[in-house]
């Protein structure tokens, strides 16, 4: 006999202890369903997680918490989300940046959370471009970028429409891109329209202890409803019985039944899960786009050194390229640095330690058929390299970083694949998003990044959304 849970039937059960699985057991548990929540892997928050290495925690999906709105605010995602969770503003600890910048060859804009002082900044640097900036941002603000019917649209033929200078263009994608599209090159519109005004109209903050604050927060308001959450719970197939899923059969061999599934899996993962799908199902939504990362710990804090910056987007070549890297491990010539110190944490408040992160985009396939030994080295390699990119960017370029680092780490794909199950270790999942959460099952949806609500707030938002519309709708 397969081995048992303790409950062989659910309302609903949820894949995935990501934000959205979180965020969606939390609001089906508010209205009094019967839900659990399946998770793979023996940690909560699947890309915004974190990991402990040598007494430290390391997030690994977190540089901002972007949505970031004050207190108090009305009408926004941020307020949205507590609302229907019900929980209170204060228990996320948001605390704002320092201040950002797009940094390409020979040309800078900061931003904050304070849209004017962006649009200044387009205005110093491109003053021939800044009424068709403000056309653009009017446009954005307004777009119904949330329309789950609406038809996917170029996002640069949007804004070809209103920027004409190729470099503005560019620095507008670039933090954009890397905080959320699968699709190289270019995005759709209503997914910029939404990454746009989650970075610029809004802004970042991060908890002072970072993701684990928020993921113990949607913990426990989960348990406190009384909402079962199994963990190192993978699912092994999705027994289907004509146009519905009829059962879900666990790694472990027990099987469990549902009236509706959500999958935080995503499309492409979940769509093979099916019994009834093919095993290469959706092969031509597959993300293509992965990333590896650089952590640094130092022994003072970043601004001892002359940083101040939160993050910084940057580009050293003459045309900003988002795409799958083709013929190295690594693309050094664009990416993000991030310094964790650098948020307004408060009075006698800041981290022990001093962090550097440096992300640029990577190839999964090559990655992963590195033997043990290569991928050691590789990973020496570029660490390296990737540091001496960011030095170069920085003020007291010829800094020694190896005097003052007492600690470092690095994840490739190889690692992203591993703890996420994404195919191609695709940070942001399939480039074709599903708006409505449909699949070609009445009773099985998704939601998370293949929904294509994006960041931490637009998962949780992602979640919620899913909830309502496909359960509680009607109830």
């Amino acid at each position: 006999m397969p081995p048992s849970l303790d409950q062989q039937h659910y309302e609903v059960v949820i894949i995935g202890a990501g934000m959205a699985g979180l965020a969606a057991g939390i609001r089906l548990a508010l209205a009094g369903k019967n839900v659990i929540i399946l998770e793979r892997h023996n940690a909560s928050g699947g890309l915004n997680s974190f990991y402990s290495q040598g007494g430290r925690k390391f997030d690994v999906g977190l540089h901002a918490m972007t949505n970031y709105v004050p207190k108090g605010t009305k009408g926004t995602p941020l307020t949205k989300l507590l609302r229907q969770l019900r929980i209170p503003y204060d228990a996320l600890d948001l605390c704002p940046q320092n201040g950002s910048k797009v940094a390409f060859p020979g040309c800078e804009l900061g931003f904050n959370n304070d849209f004017a002082f962006f649009e200044s900044e387009v205005a110093r640097a491109f003053p021939k471009q800044i009424d068709g900036f403000r056309a653009l941002a009017e446009e954005v603000r307004t777009l119904d970028a949330f329309n789950l019917g609406s038809m996917p649209s170029s996002a640069r033929e949007a804004v070809q429409r209103h920027i004409s200078d190729p470099l503005l263009e560019d620095m507008l994608f670039c933090p954009v891109m890397y905080y959320g599209s699968a699709q190289e090159h270019d995005m759709d519109y209503g997914q910029f329209a939404i990454m746009f005004r989650s970075l610029f109209f809004e802004g970042f903050a991060r908890p002072l202890d970072g993701v684990r604050v928020i993921i113990k927060l949607l913990q426990d308001k989960y348990r406190s409803l009384g909402g079962v959450r199994k963990m190192k719970c993978g699912i092994q197939k999705i027994h289907t019985s004509g146009n519905n899923a009829s059962a879900i059969e666990l790694d472990s061999g027990a099987v469990l039944t549902a009236d509706k599934i959500i999958s935080t899996a995503g499309a492409v993962e979940t769509a093979r899960l099916c019994e009834d799908q093919p095993a290469d199902a959706a092969s031509d939504n597959i993300g293509q786009l992965s990333f590896t990362e650089t952590i640094t710990v130092l022994d003072q804090q970043p601004s001892d050194f002359g940083w101040d910056d939160t993050i910084i987007f940057f580009n050293t070549a003459e045309r900003f390229r988002y795409a799958r890297v083709e013929d190295e491990l690594v693309d050094p010539t664009s990416g993000v640095i991030c310094f964790p110190n650098n948020y307004q944490y408060g009075e006698g408040r800041q981290l022990d330690e001093g962090y550097l992160r440096v992300t640029a985009m990577a190839n999964h396939d090559k990655w992963c058929a590195l033997s043990e030994d290569d991928y050691l080295a590789q990973k020496a390699y570029w660490y390296e390299e990737l540091q001496k990119v960011t030095l170069g960017l920085l003020p007291a370029s010829k800094l020694d970083l190896n005097a003052h680092r007492i600690a470092s780490d690095m994840f490739t794909p190889r690692t992203v694949r591993k703890y996420t199950g994404h195919l191609n270790g695709a940070i942001y999942g399939a480039p074709n998003k599903i708006k409505d959460g449909r699949t070609h099952l009445n009773n099985l949806y998704l939601a998370g990044t293949d929904q294509g609500f994006l960041g931490i707030v637009g998962a949780m938002l992602s979640g919620i959304s899913m909830a309502n519309l496909h359960v509680l709708q009607g109830n």
